[in-house]
């Protein structure tokens, strides 16, 4: 007997599947590996985290970068995440003809709670295969902040956590600076 075969999405059947009406206009679903995934709805914690992020990068992007928040990223045919937040190297059409690809991401960011298993098995796995430079994982649940540098085919070469008592900085933007016990203050 023959074990059920997965049939694999493309983005191109991901999308014809949104315009024929086979997924809702409403449905907060993701594309990764070829799998269409239900994404966790949002708490109050958690926006509050991203929208914290979201004005933080915005106010000191100074043109530097774009920051978009829960947008997708085109890993590749068969992967179009929608992280939390992303760090964009500026583009004149601010990515109106295109989602941003790997070698656009500065700096992607996953705020996690409830997601923070796949986020962790699944996710920061393609982000590393892809080559998305760094990869901030905001683990609510533990208040830290774990960092992910030096992409490669299975993941990341190098991971940091950082406490309540630390500082991150974006690899690209040094000077970015985030407070730990800010970001995560409830």
């Amino acid at each position: 007997m023959l074990a059920p075969a997965k049939h694999r999405f493309s983005v191109k059947d991901y999308y014809r599947m949104a315009e024929t009406g086979v997924l809702r206009p409403d449905a907060r679903v993701e594309l990764l590996n070829g799998e269409i995934t239900d994404m966790s709805p949002i708490g109050p914690f958690h926006g509050g985290v991203t929208n914290y992020l979201s004005q933080r990068f915005t106010l000191a992007a100074q043109g530097r970068w774009l920051v978009t928040v829960q947008n997708p990223v085109r890993l590749d045919d068969h992967s179009e995440p929608q992280p939390d937040l992303m760090l964009l190297k500026p583009a004149s059409d601010f990515y109106r003809n295109r989602h941003p690809l790997p070698e656009d991401v500065c700096l992607l960011v996953e705020v996690s709670d409830s997601s923070l298993a796949r986020d962790l098995a699944e996710k920061l796995p393609a982000y590393g295969h892809a080559g998305i430079p760094e990869v901030w994982i905001v683990n609510l649940n533990d208040e830290t902040i774990e960092v992910y540098r030096e992409p490669n085919f299975s993941g990341y070469a190098r991971k940091a956590i950082l406490g309540a008592d630390d500082i991150a900085r974006p690899l690209a933007f040094p000077d970015l600076t985030v407070v730990v016990s800010e970001l995560v203050r409830r």
